[in-house]
C-alpha cells in the first residue's frame, strides 16, 4: 500500500482561494462556474469512501457534479479545517495536528486547552497567525456551541458568525446570507464526525446520520436561489477501529520519550536528547508492518505537511511520525479515553485522505 500524496494546489485547502478568484479555480466543480454566491459546506468526517459504501444513503448528494479531492496531511480536523478556512498548508499555518506541541506543553487544538496541569494555553492568534479567508469577511454558520471556542478563534476569527443548534437553522441561515450578496459562505456541520466516533462506521447509527446529511443537503439545496452553488466537502474520512485494535508503544518506547502529540493514526512521538535515532529504528523494527514511520526530517523534506514551512512548525513536528496503513490506533496514556472511539483518522490512507468536492446550484 502507498501513501495518498497531497496536491496542496489543488486540495480541500486550496477552495477557498479559489473561489474568491485569487487563484486558478478550473478545477472546481462545474456548478461553481458563473455562481454569484458559494455556499461551502464541510461535513466533518464526510469521506469519499462513504460515498461509495452508502449510496442508498446519500442520492441527493450523489446528484451533484464533481468527484473525489484529497484533505490535508494529517487528515485531522484541526490541520484540515484550518486549512479550508486560510487557504494554507499545515506547515504554514502551523495546526499540525487535534493535540500539538507549543513551547514544550501539549495543546488539545479543539478544546484549546494545555495538558500541563495549571498551565494556561496560549493565545490563539499566537498559535495560528495566518488571516482566515484570505484577510477577507466572510459569514460562517457554525454550531453555537462552538462560538466562541479557541479553536474558532484560532481559524475562523474576524467572521460574521451566525449560529446553529438545528439543521433548520443551518438552512433558515445560509439561505437569509445567500440573498445578502455575498462572494463565499461558510457552513460547517459536525455531527458526522461525532456519530462516527462514538458508534462506529458499522454500526447503523453511522448509516443513519449519513441520511441526515443527504437530508440537509438537499433541504439547503431548496432553500437557495438559482444563481447561488452549493459546494459541499470535508475535513477528512473515517476508519474502523475495533476495541482491541489500539497498539500501546511499549516500555521500551515509552523509556526514550518525553512528550507525544498528533492523533492517534497521525501520532508524533518526542525522544529525550540524544535518542531521536534510537527512537525512529525502534519504530521501525516494531510497527513497520503496521505503519508507515517517518522521522521529522522526512516529513519536512518529502513535504508531506506543504511546501512552505512556518518558522514555529519544526517543534510541532514530532521526531518520529507513526502514521498507520492498517486499521489501529495508537494509543498515548495520557489520553486514556481515545481507545474508546471506534472510529478515528489522521493517516494518508485512501479512506482518510480522499474527500467529496461536489456541487449544485440552488432550487429556487
Amino acid at each position: 500500500m502507498e501513501p495518498v500524496v497531497v496536491d496542496y494546489s489543488r486540495c480541500v485547502g486550496a477552495i477557498v482561494p479559489s473561489v474568491l478568484g485569487l487563484s486558478d479555480a478550473s478545477w472546481l466543480p462545474e456548478a461553481v462556474d458563473g455562481a454569484k454566491t458559494i455556499v461551502l459546506l464541510v461535513v466533518d468526517g464526510l469521506g469519499w469512501r462513504a460515498l461509495q459504501d452508502h449510496p442508498t444513503a446519500l442520492p441527493n448528494l450523489l446528484r451533484f457534479a464533481g468527484g473525489p479531492t484529497t484533505t490535508v496531511f494529517p487528515a485531522t480536523t484541526a490541520a484540515a479545517l484550518t486549512s479550508i478556512t486560510t487557504g494554507t498548508s499545515p506547515s504554514q499555518h502551523g495546526l499540525t495536528g487535534y493535540r500539538v506541541r507549543v513551547e514544550d506543553n501539549v495543546l488539545n487544538v479543539l478544546r484549546w486547552k494545555s495538558e500541563a496541569r495549571g498551565v494556561l494555553p496560549p493565545a490563539p492568534a499566537f498559535v495560528q497567525r495566518v488571516e482566515p479567508f484570505c484577510g477577507q469577511h466572510i459569514p460562517i454558520v457554525i454550531k453555537a456551541e462552538h462560538v466562541d471556542s479557541g479553536f474558532t478563534q484560532a481559524h475562523l476569527r474576524g467572521a460574521d458568525i451566525s449560529a446553529w443548534v438545528t439543521n433548520a437553522a443551518i438552512v433558515a441561515n445560509c439561505s437569509r446570507l445567500a440573498t445578502q450578496g455575498h462572494r463565499l459562505i461558510y457552513a460547517y456541520y459536525s455531527r458526522l464526525d461525532e456519530v462516527a466516533h462514538e458508534f462506529g462506521l458499522l454500526d447503523g447509527a453511522y448509516e443513519a446520520e449519513l441520511r441526515n446529511v443527504d437530508a440537509l443537503v438537499a433541504e439547503l439545496r431548496n432553500a437557495l436561489p438559482s444563481e447561488c452553488a452549493l459546494m459541499v466537502t470535508a475535513d477528512h474520512g473515517q476508519v474502523h477501529i475495533e476495541a482491541d485494535a489500539w497498539v500501546d508503544l511499549g516500555s521500551e518506547i515509552e523509556s526514550i520519550l518525553v512528550a507525544q502529540s498528533g492523533d492517534a493514526r497521525a501520532r508524533y512521538l518526542y525522544a529525550r536528547p540524544g535518542a531521536q535515532k534510537e527512537l525512529g529504528a525502534v519504530c521501525r523494527e516494531r510497527f513497520g508492518e503496521l505503519a508507515w514511520v517517518k522521522t521529522r526530517k522526512e516529513l519536512i523534506e518529502e513535504q508531506w505537511l506543504g511546501q512552505q514551512l512556518g518558522k514555529s512548525v519544526p517543534g510541532r513536528i514530532g521526531d518520529v511520525c507513526l502514521m498507520p496503513f492498517a486499521p489501529v490506533g495508537f494509543v498515548d496514556r495520557a489520553m486514556p479515553r481515545e481507545r474508546n472511539l471506534k472510529s478515528a483518522h489522521g493517516a494518508p490512507t485512501t479512506e482518510e485522505m480522499q474527500v467529496p468536492l461536489l456541487a449544485a446550484r440552488g432550487e429556487i
